[in-house]
């Protein structure tokens, strides 16, 4: 069990299109009567419908808001501040802006409200970041916290495309960072993977239409999630990173957290392999780092410290501020590896090195529409999504010519070594793991009988028919087995005139259909079950077996060093009138490759527990009289099966 704790911050927020004609109404909410409105020099003209919304309640403007929350702005702010009396602060811009509220709130306890018009999330978060004589320092409090955020999406669409990008990223790195907290929790967690979800597929579309309303509501809403993970758990190596470069060396917020961010998620990777695993599902690539910096390159980001302006010479320095003091990350810090991680990041490195994987989703969408004539849905619907699954494979695993062509040469041989007796496909099918999961989605949906299992590549049409009574070995050695099944319904009544079919291996691990020279059908038989639905009769103990490793799924096993074993077992196929057939095995108990917890299960999944019993060992009188001399086997069992 997972336990964690959960604090949730009391923001109001205010979302939607044309929000900004609330914020004299949100204003009046809090009590306020005289505003000092906030900004920076990039917001001067988009700050016009917020003065005119707030009308009378204006007292007075502070537009040099500056990056980093220089305390020095902060004293001029409060100067203003104290000269029109204000009772309420309202900031518009982005990070900055926020800070420049935050710092002010933080000394007044004036109450704050915030419209964004970037991406940044640090709006909804108790965190302040101020810069004193090149010091970046960070502190939290609840008076810190804004009371409102009011976002409105036309506020963002003047945001230019370039800065869209870094502030996109920026809030990926809260919740980037959230998933690896200390403090995680499944709230946090929801959160953090669905503002990755929105940032990954909205900003390339934002970079090829900057007017797009929908990508930009699907930003301004990660950011909101990303910023509430920042204000509810703690970050780590990237965060401080950041604040280091840029308190210490001035360098861009947003355009710093985008550089940094691969750099410093390739690092804890390492550590946090789950979290990454998480990550890159929700960017839809297969590994989390390199995903990450191939999204800032197909969106023109900056991808190098060094194009922000920062020296080599200053890297050792840089990572002696950062490890300075202990702070919580999944990986353990060390100023050389933070050192080689800044260095990478000063290059423009990609994590992982290889090469970016290029956005195949229009070939996709080329190819599934190629269907859209198939007159039968559900072979549309098999057809379409094999399509976009390959599509996947291939493009997550950036699939070489020569892999490919290696899959299809597989198959051929599969093909080639394919027989009436040898079904290397249905092996494949086997080992894969595929045969079960569609025997479990077919077949085991009737919790009141007894499970189905594999039909395995030894079934032969029309096995011998065989009388009660008979011994189904045909003289071959090994320990006898009496077997006695009944054949019921699910509600136990008996079912007569049953057709079970049996086969198994012999005491070597052989099928019949492997030993040509033997003269028939061996070990395999067809039976019906009599008036009380009972079958009955003799064969041998079978053995744990190798499937066939001369072809290509064995050598395909040896390559990827799993084993081919097959645990001892007898397969049975039962056909009644008015019932479903049932394909199923029966596992001998104690027998070697039952338990898959060990990587040493059946190599064809095909083992369930309830399909696991006694082969009992006897001496002595046999159930028929045959005299038996030694050790003999009695497999006693019902099968029930559905209507």
């Amino acid at each position: 069990m997972r336990g964690f704790v959960y604090s949730a911050h009391p923001v109001r927020v205010v979302f939607g299109s044309g929000t900004v004609t609330q914020v004299r109404e949100e204003v009046a909410r809090l009590g306020g009567k005289r505003v000092l409105l906030l900004s920076g020099p990039s917001v001067r003209d988009a700050a016009q419908p917020v003065r005119d919304a707030l009308g009378s309640l204006l007292a007075a403007e502070f537009d040099g808001a500056a990056m980093h929350t220089p305390v020095e702005v902060t004293g001029q702010a409060l100067e203003v501040l104290a000269e029109h009396e204000a009772d309420c602060l309202v900031a518009i811009g982005g990070g900055s802006t926020t800070g420049l509220a935050k710092a002010l709130a933080v000394r007044t306890d004036l109450p704050q409200v915030i419209l964004p018009t970037t991406y940044a999330g640090s709006e909804v978060t108790p965190v302040l970041g101020e810069t004193e004589n090149g010091r970046k320092t960070t502190r939290s409090s609840p008076a810190i916290l804004p009371e409102t955020v009011i976002y409105d999406v036309h506020l963002t669409l003047g945001l230019p495309v370039a800065v869209s990008v870094t502030s996109g990223v920026n809030a990926m790195a809260h919740a980037v960072e959230a998933l690896y907290a200390p403090q995680a929790n499944p709230i946090v967690d929801g959160m953090a993977l669905d503002a990755i979800t929105r940032i990954a597929r909205s900003l390339p579309v934002l970079v090829d239409d900057p007017s797009d309303l929908d990508a930009r509501a699907d930003l301004l809403q990660a950011a909101w999630l990303a910023g509430t993970c920042l204000a509810t758990v703690g970050m780590g190596l990237h965060h401080k990173l950041c604040h280091t470069l840029g308190g210490s060396f001035d360098l861009p917020h947003a355009e710093t957290h985008t550089v940094i961010l691969p750099h410093a998620m390739a690092y804890n990777a390492p550590a946090a392999t789950e979290v990454m695993t998480r990550i890159a599902a929700a960017l839809g690539t297969t590994d989390a780092p390199s995903g990450v910096h191939d999204l800032v390159v197909r969106c023109g980001g900056p991808t190098s410290l060094r194009e922000l302006g920062m020296s080599l010479d200053d890297v050792p320095h840089a990572a002696e501020l950062a490890t300075a003091k202990p702070y919580p990350n999944p990986r353990e810090l060390t100023r050389e590896g933070i050192e080689d991680l800044l260095r990478q990041a000063w290059h423009g490195t990609r994590p992982g090195g290889g090469r970016a994987v290029p956005d195949l989703g229009w070939l996709t969408r080329q190819v599934v529409a190629s269907f859209d004539q198939t007159p039968d849905p559900r072979a549309k619907q098999l057809v379409t999504d094999l399509v976009r699954h390959l599509h996947h494979y291939v493009t997550a695993n950036d699939v070489t010519q020569d892999e490919w062509q290696y899959a299809i040469d597989f198959l051929t041989r599969a093909g080639h070594i394919t027989t009436d007796t040898r079904q290397e496909f249905v092996l494949l099918s086997d080992v894969l793991g595929v045969s079960s999961a569609v025997d479990v989605l077919t077949n085991s949906r009737t919790p009141d009988t007894t499970p189905s299992a594999v039909l395995g590549p030894f079934y032969v049409e029309g096995p011998p028919a065989a009388e009660h009574g008979s011994d189904i070995s045909g003289g071959l050695p090994g320990t006898p087995m009496w077997a006695d099944i009944r054949v019921t319904g699910p509600d136990g009544e008996p079912v007569p005139d049953a057709v079970v079919d049996v086969w198994q291996s012999n005491e070597d691990g052989y099928y019949d259909v492997q030993l040509p020279d033997l003269d028939g059908p061996v070990l395999r038989a067809r039976f019906r079950s009599d008036a009380d639905g009972r079958v009955r009769f003799w064969s041998i103990l079978p053995k744990e077996y190798p499937i066939p490793e001369d072809g290509p799924v064995g050598q395909m096993l040896a390559a990827t060093g799993r084993h081919p074993w097959r645990a001892p077992h007898v397969h049975f196929m039962i056909n009644a009138p008015g019932h479903q057939q049932l394909i199923t095995q029966l596992f001998v108990r104690g027998g070697p490759y039952l338990d898959a917890s060990s990587g040493r299960g059946d190599t064809v999944f095909g083992v369930k527990d309830s399909l696991v019993v006694d082969f009992v060992p006897r001496h002595g009188p046999t159930p028929d009289g045959r005299a038996v001399d030694g050790e003999w086997r009695l497999l006693e069992f019902t099968f029930r099966i559905a209507r």
